[in-house]
């Protein structure tokens, strides 16, 4: 199981990092899609949508079971990832790859509201 250095996480085991734009990719980590198993359903939030950090924001349904989106910060989603809603395998293959939505966060200080990698893979051994 992969956990990149590179990127953010929250407890609630999504990922996000920053895009050129100034948005902020988000998706599921592959410590959470490896216990969902196979994914068949992506439910993301629509463009608008305003985002409070910890609440549900969207879904992710496998063949196993369904598991709530949390929104990792305050802030509002800017695109989804259409390739991904029609073909949620792809968040299987390659969690890290396949965004599920972009926000635009209400604060600069993103990286201080979420776990570093170390932080993460300590969460998920503990």
């Amino acid at each position: 199981m992969s956990i990149p250095k590179t990127l953010h996480y929250s407890k609630e085991h999504l990922w996000t990092q920053a895009d050129v734009d100034g948005s902020w990719q988000a998706g599921i980590t592959d410590y959470a899609q490896d216990l969902l198993g196979d994914i068949v359903f992506v439910d993301a939030p629509a463009v608008g949508t305003k985002l409070v950090a910890g609440q549900p924001c969207g879904l992710v349904e496998s063949v196993k079971t369904g598991s709530d989106l949390h929104a990792l910060v305050d802030g509002e989603v800017v695109a989804i990832n259409v390739e991904v809603i029609n073909a949620p395998e792809r968040i299987n293959d390659k969690p890290y790859e396949a965004w599920i939505f972009k926000f635009k966060p209400l604060e600069a200080n993103v990286e201080a509201q979420l776990l570093s990698s170390e932080d993460y893979q300590k969460l998920i051994s503990a």
